[in-house]
C-alpha cells in the first residue's frame, strides 16, 4: 500500500482555556507514540501565531483524519489537511552503521 505524507496546520483556539491546557500532556503522550509509530515524521508549536503543524504518514486523507480523531487537542482546534507533493528534511540518508 502506497503512503503520503500529508500537511496538518492546526489552529489553535484564541484562549486557551483550562480543558485545553489539561488535555496538553495526553496530546503530548499520543504525539509521541505517532513518532514511535511512523505516523508522523514532524511536529511545530508557535504560540505567537496560533498555530501547529504536524507531517503525517498516511495512505489516505481520510487515514489522516481518523488518526486526528485520536488526538485530544483536536476538538479544540480548526484543522485544514494538504496531500505534500514531497517533504524534505535535513535527516542523513546514509544508513547507520554498527560497531559490533
Amino acid at each position: 500500500m502506497i503512503e503520503y505524507q500529508y500537511m496538518v496546520d492546526f489552529k489553535l483556539p484564541s484562549i486557551l482555556s483550562e480543558e485545553f491546557m489539561d488535555l496538553v500532556p495526553f496530546q503530548r503522550l499520543a504525539v509521541n507514540k505517532l513518532f514511535e509509530e511512523g505516523k508522523i515524521v514532524s511536529y511545530a508549536l508557535s504560540l505567537e501565531n496560533s498555530r501547529l503543524w504536524g507531517i503525517f504518514v498516511a495512505n489516505s486523507e481520510l487515514q489522516v483524519m481518523d488518526v486526528l480523531s485520536d488526538l485530544p487537542l483536536t476538538p479544540f482546534m480548526k484543522v485544514e489537511i494538504s496531500l505534500l507533493t514531497f517533504y524534505n528534511d535535513t535527516k542523513t540518508q546514509v544508513p547507520k552503521f554498527s560497531l559490533n
